[in-house]
């Protein structure tokens, strides 16, 4: 018997039976996969937590033979050795042809807010074996490199406490209509580090800095004057107005695509006055063209 029949993959649906909502949860060990989980069933979701992936897309026969009553499914994974990859490779290219909705959210953070989460528990990494914590989050980041790069949805929980987590989740997975496209736009500082869940990033540090302009060093790209300043100089509404059309050609791509999730980060300097003002207006923008966009400060108010 092959791996597709012993699942139970390619099993036509009798009559009467629809295919649960999927989503799969996975990322790096310490990240939150667990709070993901929980926050998931306190939504209503089914949630199955270390389901070998093979095994996926019989929990997607068994709740469409449900008659409802398992709508929507959700399966932590992780990845531990390359056939486990593999196995998970080959459901996921299966249920995609089946034409199960379904949907991938990886769980990031980074490798020093793992570290602390491991020592503060007093457990080691799953892959350390004999060497250091460290050598378990680099063998994990490369396993997981491949299923982190074909996510629908990125989370970097580095500084997110459980309760951030759960309502970030909350936003994406409650149960109401669901947009076409949702994008955030974060605003961000070069020297505080790139955004790690960023689809897209974007430099505005070749506009004059307002922090050295003594009037506007201690205000913020939402203050008029300041955001005034940064349009007012050569380059800058050329940038929007470039940047918007290329966006709009991105998010038609998307949506031709079924990605459902965009993170648009936006940096200068400190992530204070540039990236902030240009935010604010690509948030405008791509709300005007239908897009659900939620804006987001990083680094503002870090001086």
């Amino acid at each position: 018997m092959t791996q597709s029949e012993d699942v139970g993959a390619g099993r036509p649906q009798a009559q009467g039976e629809s295919a649960p909502e999927l989503v799969i949860i996975s990322g790096m060990s310490g990240a939150g996969r667990s709070t993901a989980a929980k926050c998931l069933e306190d939504l209503g979701w089914f949630v199955v937590d270390n389901l070998p992936p093979a095994l996926i897309p019989t929990m997607v026969d068994l709740g469409a033979r449900s008659q409802g009553a398992v709508p929507r499914i959700g399966v932590v994974v992780d990845v531990r050795g390359r056939k486990f990859f593999d196995d998970l490779r080959t459901s996921l290219d299966e249920l995609a042809k089946r034409g199960v909705r379904m949907r991938v959210v990886y769980l990031e953070s980074s490798d020093d807010a793992l570290v602390r989460r491991f020592e503060s528990v007093r457990r080691p990494h799953p892959l350390q074996a004999d060497g250091r914590i460290v050598d378990g989050i680099e063998r994990e980041r490369d396993l997981l490199r491949e299923l982190r790069g074909e996510a629908d949805l990125v989370i970097d929980t580095s500084n997110l406490n459980v309760h951030q987590l759960r309502a970030k989740l909350d936003a994406q997975f409650a149960d109401h209509d669901e947009p076409e496209l949702r994008a955030t736009v974060m605003s961000f500082g070069f020297k505080y580090g790139l955004p790690v869940d960023a689809d897209l990033v974007v430099d505005c540090r070749f506009l004059p800095n307002p922090h050295w302009v003594p009037e506007l060093r201690a205000r913020t790209g939402t203050d008029a004057d300041v955001a005034d300043y940064v349009f007012q100089q050569p380059g800058a509404n050329e940038f929007l107005n470039g940047y918007t059309d290329l966006l709009k050609i991105i998010t038609e791509g998307y949506r031709r695509e079924g990605k459902r999730y965009m993170t648009l980060a936006v940096g200068c300097t400190g992530g204070k006055h540039r990236s902030v003002a240009m935010s604010e207006r690509l948030t405008k923008r791509l709300i005007a063209d239908g897009v659900e966009t939620v804006l987001v400060h990083r680094d503002m108010g870090r001086e």
